[in-house]
């Protein structure tokens, strides 16, 4: 198919404001109107491999997601699935870290429609509903800890058997093997905020011995009365995950390295 006729395929099966640009010999950049959250336009690049028209990415979807997110969190979770759904459903395939489509016969046009709507579809991780936000951020947590602690060590949702059978104070994850267990409280919103006040409160009156932290999702986003008295209970805290790993990791090491039991 020539330049100009692809270029027509183009306009017709997605929009009118496509058109592409040489960049070389087999190889064009496609500029259509379609745009991550921040403005920037999607990155396209038409591209012959091996005799075999394809369109990619080039890594670009991947590398812009994660000027807000860790490259771990698109690889599991919530969001990894989106991800996946997103490649399967338009038959888009990553080869590490690039996202490309084959292009069958001269389907040009209709294959430039299924990268465009796959490329939308992943950069949904960045927009997801509260629900599933709070959702990831459990996940993303979960995994961090798995990933810094020993399996053996840690228990998620954990409950005191003696003094709290009906689970009405749970700990999001305790570690063990310490003389104090340290309690790890991860923190979504005011009302959890609030429970892990209350649970620490009680805690005390049990004289259950323990020391405590809490990760934020955000933690600006909390009531500032909410958070002066969880403060007044709570040891340690980082505002949000995702910019803290590294010190939350140094500091959880260094608690259960420091304190065995």
């Amino acid at each position: 198919m020539m330049l100009t006729s692809i270029e027509e395929d183009f306009r017709e099966k997605v929009c009118a404001q496509t058109r592409i640009a040489s960049e070389g010999q087999d190889r064009f950049r496609v500029f259509t109107p379609f745009l991550f959250n921040d403005g920037d336009h999607l990155s396209i690049v038409l591209k012959q491999e091996r005799g075999r028209w394809m369109l990619s990415d080039e890594g670009h979807t991947y590398m812009h997601l994660t000027y807000d997110l860790d490259e771990k969190d698109l690889r599991r979770g919530t969001r990894q699935q989106i991800i996946t759904n997103a490649l399967s459903l338009f038959q888009v395939e990553e080869r590490e870290g690039e996202l490309l489509i084959p292009i069958t016969g001269d389907q040009f046009g209709n294959a430039l429609f299924s990268f465009v709507q796959a490329l939308l579809k992943v950069t949904d991780t960045l927009f997801l509903s509260r629900d599933r936000v709070i959702s990831t951020f459990m996940e993303d947590f979960q995994q961090f800890i798995q990933e810094t602690v020993p399996a053996q060590r840690c228990t998620f949702d954990w409950q005191d058997p003696h003094h709290d059978p009906q689970g009405m104070y749970k700990v999001d994850c305790r570690i063990n093997g310490m003389a104090r267990p340290l309690f790890i409280y991860a923190l979504t919103n005011d009302d959890r905020t609030r429970d892990a006040t209350i649970a620490m409160h009680q805690f005390e009156n049990w004289q259950t011995p323990f020391r405590s932290l809490a990760v934020f999702e955000e933690q600006e986003s909390i009531n500032r009365k909410v958070l002066a008295r969880f403060s007044d209970v709570c040891e340690k805290q980082f505002s949000n995950l995702g910019a803290n790993r590294e010190r939350i990791s140094r500091y959880v090491r260094e608690m259960i390295g420091a304190e065995t039991a």
